[in-house]
Order: C-alpha cells, then structure tokens, then sequence
C-alpha cells in the first residue's frame, strides 16, 4: 500500500503531461439551421484579417480548415452558401506540481502552527501558453452564425514541420464535429 501511495504522484504526473498534448474542444450550432442545405464555402476575408496570429499561421490555419471541408464534401465557390472565419486568443496557464515525498507528516508545528513537516517537500512551477483557435461558420445569406468550433491546447512549438501538424490536429479535431448530427 505505501509503494502504492508513493507511485500515485508519478501516475498522476504522467497523466497530466499526457493531457498536455490533446486539444480541448468544444462547438455550438444553430439548432434551427439546416445544415443539409450547405455545399459551397468560402473565407470571410473581414473576420480572417482581424485575427490576432501571423500570416505564415493564418495560411496554415485556412489550409486546414480548407482541406478538412473538401474532404467532407464542400466546395469552395465565388458565390458560397457559408463563410468561413476564424480568430484566435491566447491564455497563460499555470499548473503547480506539489511533489511530496519523505517522510514528513501534517502535524502541529509549534509556533508555524499546522503545517507540513520534515521530509521533502518539492512544489514545481510551470507556465505554459495555450492558444484558442476558434472557427466560425456563418450564412452567407442570412450574415448569421450557425456553427462555431473552439479548439485549447499548447500551441509553442519549435519545428515548422511540427507547428504545422498541431494546427492541423486542432482543425481537424473541431471540424470531425461538422455538421452536427441530426437528432
């Protein structure tokens, strides 16, 4: 049971640098819009350019987002049915390791008062930015958002190569959730 209890913070870190790498996300819709009734796109050059991120990202990001569409079956068009736009935010995040090991134990301090004593005590600090893509689909007709997607995730890469791969992984992970299902 103890070599138990001292392996549970090493699971629990390998678990949350797992999680690290996987983009969070999430969609709304227009329950109202028929989404059957959607065949041609195109990008929203308004919305896209006030996005906050550099043009070597912005044409990564429209390159996915274009190739996952196709793949679905829509067509890009001059007179499109749904416009396409995104923009982006980015987040600090904090997370804090305490790592307690040794053979220390909550207890009466004397004058600290209750706290930890004896043994190890190692709290770990890590800041990281995690960037939100967010992708909207509006009707072209109406002016109107029917669908939205949101993608979290760790965006700070070095490699171009893998730079690349993460925006693809974030587009393609909000787009398998276009169209909503019917219900």
């Amino acid at each position: 049971m103890k070599k138990l209890l001292k392996l549970t913070p090493m699971f629990l870190l390998l678990i949350v640098l797992s999680s690290c790498s996987s983009v969070r996300v999430a969609t709304d819709y227009d329950r109202e819009a028929n989404f059957e009734n959607y065949k041609t796109f195109a990008f929203f050059k308004p919305g896209i350019d006030k996005a906050e991120i550099n043009d070597l990202d912005k044409r990564r990001i429209l390159r996915a987002i274009e190739s996952e569409l196709m793949a679905k079956g829509y067509t890009k068009s001059e007179n499109p049915d749904m416009l396409v736009s995104i923009f982006t935010k980015s987040n600090q995040r904090v997370d804090i390791y305490n790592n307690a090991w040794g053979s220390g134990a909550w207890g009466w301090g004397g004058y600290g008062g209750w706290g930890w004593r004896s043994g190890w005590n190692n709290n770990q600090v890590s800041t990281t930015t995690e960037g939100v893509l967010y992708i909207d689909l509006i009707d072209a007709n109406k002016k109107e958002l029917i669908w939205q997607g949101s993608g979290t995730g760790n965006l700070e890469t070095r490699s171009v190569e893998k730079k690349e791969a993460r925006i693809n992984e974030f587009v393609s992970q909000m787009l398998a959730q276009f169209p909503p299902e019917k219900k």
